[in-house]
């Protein structure tokens, strides 16, 4: 894992995970986690504001993790596959999760990757725009 981010700033809709974003996420991740547990989520669902307030979060991290973000909470050190166990504890399959991180609609998401996944067209680099 690298600390070195820079390299990639350049790629549109592409945020990487690195060693700064781990440490930045620390706790956040380690909540998605705590859902693993029956005893959690019912905590949880019984009072999300509660629940959050016991980590040592950030507030713009315990307010993306109630707007339900997924976008915000990877750019505050959230991992994808940490952020799965909060779309399942909501019931929803990671398919909701994954659609909602590309911005569209689960059936054209799912259109999408049944026709081959995203092209290889299009927008490839910010310095491009400018």
């Amino acid at each position: 894992m690298t600390t070195d981010s820079a390299g990639f700033d350049d790629i549109p809709g592409t945020t990487m995970f690195t060693a700064d974003m781990a440490r930045r996420g620390y706790h956040l991740n380690q909540f998605c986690m705590s859902l693993m547990t029956a005893g959690n989520r019912e905590r949880f669902k019984a009072g999300e504001r509660a629940y959050l307030d016991e980590w040592p979060m950030s507030e713009q991290q315990r307010q993306a993790v109630l707007d339900r973000d997924l976008n915000r909470l990877i750019a505050l050190g959230g991992n994808a596959y940490y952020l799965a166990k909060l779309v399942a504890h909501d019931g929803l399959p990671f398919i909701h999760a994954t659609s909602a991180m590309a911005g569209m609609s689960v059936e054209d998401y799912k259109a999408m990757m049944l026709a081959g996944g995203r092209g290889v067209e299009g927008w490839r680099s910010r310095s491009e725009r400018t």
